[in-house]
């Protein structure tokens, strides 16, 4: 048997109780803020600063600012000097946008349990008692809480036909291409046919009636038939460059193309129809080609002819850009400029990494050049030089020059964001695109470009809030957006001096925006991020 005595190793002595863990704000305040007395010291003096900025902001704003120069102009800031007797347009495109973004949202979440749930609720609750009772907003409650249901109905709507129809994600950006469309014609008025909408809603019925015409043709077998006729392949060719000119003729009428560029179109259609007539030697192909080709032209030209024919299309009264301003006109430019600058963004990008050396040094040219220039003198150089590279009598719109001087500028930037994605995907990846047997477009568009324009999603929102800001600038080349209306309504003389209340009135607008990008890129990234 064996013993141990008290001096043994083996003995294990009483331990102590582990220290009681503390919870709680004091326990927060004491372990972080005053663990030490110097830092207690520091704590004390940084919060009696802080408590008296936020005093001293306080007092102002609730005793000493003259906040009279928000509310008593306050169509001005969101609309400028747009007519006051056509405001329901400002509306209805508020309505059409916010229609469209209801069904974004139900067909986003059409897989969730449940819609509208106790968050959601609570926030289109405090949305509506913020209407009521915020004094800016009150005067229009009604409507604001009306487009607050819309939102709602719109997205019960998406969720269901979501569910029914699962293709109907797919043509979202389409659907946003429309309300873009559709809002400009509401905002500028003037007659359908010179609107964009007109001319994407003939395109898109050309194509399916050209769509249904092959279809007729190939269930009586007249392509077969066609196409083993010499005289029937000979008159395809007739049939293209008539269907063809039909093609061309109401474009050049839609858009008044000068002289000069009519024959340039001529001639570009010429040598892209010597190279594309070998591609298409096999004859079934090319009677296809041609029949849609013509059939997709003469729709065209129909539908181009028919309003002129009956008389013309009454569209809403004309309101000149002069009239456009404001919160409005800034949303316009910067949306314009986004979508825009995006695309091209992506081919310089793409460009600068080509190994064709013409298509590399071009774009190297263009990014390096722009981003050695400032905005404000793209801007200056848009308005006074852009007239110049164009026919006598031509001559853009305000607005048009400054959509260009942002998308040339933003692009540039753009590019680099997108550089340094394409950058950051590993060479296996293409290798084993090609061990797939995808060719280098199939590789770009399907695996690489994919990742790289996530990776670079932090960039490219944060370079779409800079033109959003950018947009400020657009006052100095006399465009009266935001800042510039805020700077009109400041010369009133019965508003001098307040220019902290205006400026901080705008500054909270300019803030909600670039939050807003900044939430929903962060939302984009953790819906894509597929490393969790």
């Amino acid at each position: 048997m064996t013993t141990t005595s008290p001096q043994s190793p083996l003995v294990v002595e009483e331990s102590s109780p582990p220290p009681i863990a503390q919870a709680g704000p004091v326990a927060w305040l004491r372990k972080h803020l005053f663990n030490t007395w110097y830092n207690a010291l520091l704590t004390v003096v940084l919060g009696s600063i802080l408590l008296a900025a936020v005093w001293g902001m306080l007092n102002w704003a609730f005793r000493l600012a003259e906040w009279a120069v928000v509310p008593n102009n306050l169509a001005l800031f969101m609309s400028g000097l747009y007519p006051s007797e056509r405001y329901y347009r400002i509306w209805t495109i508020l309505g059409v946008n916010v229609a469209m973004g209801g069904i974004t949202w139900g067909l986003l979440v059409r897989n969730q349990a449940t819609l509208f749930g106790r968050n959601v609720l609570i926030t289109v609750a405090a949305l509506c008692a913020g209407a009521i009772i915020f004094p800016l907003t009150r005067a229009s409650s009604p409507v604001l809480i009306g487009l607050l249901a819309l939102v709602l109905a719109c997205a019960w709507v998406g969720k269901l036909l979501g569910k029914r129809q699962l293709q109907l994600s797919q043509f979202l950006s389409a659907g946003w291409f429309l309300v873009y469309a559709i809002s400009l014609l509401i905002l500028a008025g003037g007659d359908l046919r010179n609107s964009l909408i007109f001319l994407v809603a003939a395109l898109a019925l050309s194509i399916w009636l050209a769509s249904v015409v092959l279809k007729l043709l190939a269930n009586f077998s007249v392509v077969d038939t066609v196409s083993h006729n010499f005289f029937g392949i000979w008159l395809m060719r007739v049939l293209w460059f008539a269907g063809s000119i039909a093609l061309f003729l109401p474009i050049f009428g839609f858009l008044n193309i000068p002289l000069f560029l009519k024959v340039f179109t001529y001639i570009v259609y010429i040598a892209f129809v010597s190279l594309l007539v070998p591609i298409l030697a096999e004859r079934r192909t090319l009677t296809t080609f041609v029949l849609v080709a013509v059939a997709f032209g003469l729709t065209f030209f129909v539908l181009t002819v028919i309003p002129d024919t009956v008389g013309g299309f009454f569209g809403l009264p004309p309101i000149g850009t002069n009239n456009w301003g404001g919160l409005t006109l800034t949303l316009f430019l910067a949306i314009t400029g986004i979508a825009l600058c995006f695309p091209i963004g992506v081919l310089m990008a793409l460009g600068r990494r080509s190994n064709l050396p013409i298509i590399k040094g071009l774009s190297v040219a263009y990014i390096e050049l722009i981003r050695g220039v400032p905005l404000i003198s793209i801007l200056f150089m848009g308005q006074v030089m852009i007239p110049l590279f164009l026919p006598e009598g031509v001559r853009p719109d305000n607005i048009v020059r400054a959509i260009v001087g942002l998308t040339l500028f933003s692009s540039a930037y753009l590019a680099e964001n997108v550089r340094a994605g394409l950058q950051a995907i590993p060479r296996g990846q293409f290798e084993a695109a090609a061990s797939l047997g995808l060719n280098n477009p199939l590789t770009l568009a399907l695996i690489v470009l994919p990742q790289a324009l996530k990776t670079a999603i932090p960039a490219i929102v944060g370079q779409f809030i800079s033109l959003f800001q950018d947009t400020t600038l657009l006052g100095i080349v006399g465009l009266v957006e935001l800042l510039g209306i805020s700077n009109s309504i400041l010369a009133n003389p019965n508003y001098l001096g307040d220019y902290a209340e205006a400026y901080l009135f705008i500054a909270l607008l300019y803030w909600f925006f670039c939050y807003a990008m900044s939430l929903g890129s962060r939302r984009i990234e953790q819906a894509l991020n597929t490393e969790r």
